[in-house]
């Protein structure tokens, strides 16, 4: 019996998880890994070490994949339209992959879609930048380089003129973009296969601390049902009219007036949809890996009423093995998720999930944990 091969490009822990949900079905996979101990070639059996911005690289860990994905948005757009000339599927593909990497192009077409975007544009210098603020009322204001910022990389809280000087040095486009007056984050998930099927999970409130996701529950509290709905809708008609194959997160601005705004696009497994390991009947990986190879998507409905997720940073507490025993014993339906990386202050290491009927008790329960297992809490 041949099952086929799937090729993921980049060996982080989105590669290690998406990996662990292809075990049961059989699927193989073959990794191309920037170093062998990156997070998903200490558990892959096929790993290529390379580069994937050379298209020599890419080219030959193409051969033998029935198909090609990603755990991150990086790989240049030429290369990936080399190798669909080639013949080998990419999904997604580069010409929605596209609106992944460039912030601008993004906001472009999700404003010619008609999609909730806070007020943007596209400025020169930090003269320009203060004309875009006075357009809408002053400043402060936020800038983006439209290529390459990740878990508050790249982003820029600008007050002044003066202060607007930095994010020009990269070289790259800067996007400027109002400050919205936004009461929390959500996250619309979704999954979408060649064929067309599409599943949406439902939206999650994400907490950040310091630019980073620290929390995420599911489903978001006492969001209005039809607000829900059309934060679902949304990402399914982006899904489709980007033409998205695979995972695609939505990341929102809830408004103080109770609309939605698009924050963000990611065309991989998210960190805001790593609760459905553990909390629904299908996660996030798992359709992801029945989406690239056009599978019937699974179900992504809840399996409890409350799940939380909560990232586990590293501190100056390196061994959280031993933190295992107390976080067990305190917590038999803890679900712990490590990537095999070495800790360091700020890095994401891990999550765990929680869940339950009281939403109170889940999230003390993952906070204790992450806490402990970075070591910021010891009792």
């Amino acid at each position: 019996m041949t099952f086929p091969v799937v090729g993921m490009v980049g060996g982080g822990q989105l590669a290690r998880m998406t990996h662990e949900a292809g075990i049961p079905l059989g699927i193989k996979f073959k990794l191309l890994s920037d170093t062998p101990t990156d997070s998903a070639a200490q558990v892959v059996g096929d790993v290529v070490i390379g580069d994937y911005r050379d298209l020599a690289t890419l080219r030959e860990f193409a051969r033998g994949c029935d198909v090609i994905t990603f755990d991150h948005e990086h790989v240049p757009l030429e290369h990936l339209r080399a190798l669909e000339a080639d013949g080998i599927a990419v999904r997604p593909g580069p010409e929605a992959l596209r609106h992944a990497q460039d912030k601008g192009a993004m906001r472009e077409r999700l404003t010619a879609l008609g999609a909730p975007c806070p007020r943007h544009r596209i400025v020169r210098d930090a003269a320009d930048v203060r004309a875009f603020a006075e357009e809408g009322g002053g400043f402060p204001v936020i800038l983006k380089t439209v290529r390459g910022g990740y878990d508050g990389k790249g982003v820029w809280f600008v007050r002044s003129e003066a202060d607007a000087a930095e994010p020009f040095k990269a070289g790259v486009p800067v996007l400027a973009e109002e400050k919205v007056d936004f009461v929390r984050e959500l996250a619309a998930n979704v999954v979408r296969s060649p064929h067309g099927q599409a599943v949406a999970y439902p939206v999650v409130e994400s907490r950040q601390v310091d630019g980073v996701c620290d929390t995420v529950i599911a489903p978001a509290p006492d969001l209005l049902a039809e607000l829900a709905v059309e934060a679902q809708e949304l990402a399914l008609r982006i899904a489709d009219e980007l033409g998205v194959i695979g995972h695609l997160a939505v990341e929102l601005f809830e408004t103080a007036d109770g609309a939605i705004l698009v924050n963000e696009l990611a065309m991989r497994p998210h960190n805001s949809g790593h609760w459905t390991q553990d909390g629904a009947v299908t996660s996030q990986f798992a359709n992801h890996v029945r989406a690239v190879l056009d599978l019937p998507l699974g179900d992504p409905r809840p399996r409890a009423k409350w799940t939380v997720m909560a990232n586990v940073l590293g501190g100056d507490y390196p061994d959280m093995y031993s933190a295992y025993l107390h976080c067990m014993a305190r917590d038999p339906q803890l679900k712990i998720h490590m990537y095999g990386k070495d800790v360091k202050p700020g890095r994401k290491v891990g999550h765990v999930n929680t869940y339950g009927d009281d939403l109170d008790d889940a999230l003390e329960r993952a906070h204790h944990a992450a806490g402990y297992l970075r070591g910021t809490i010891t009792e």
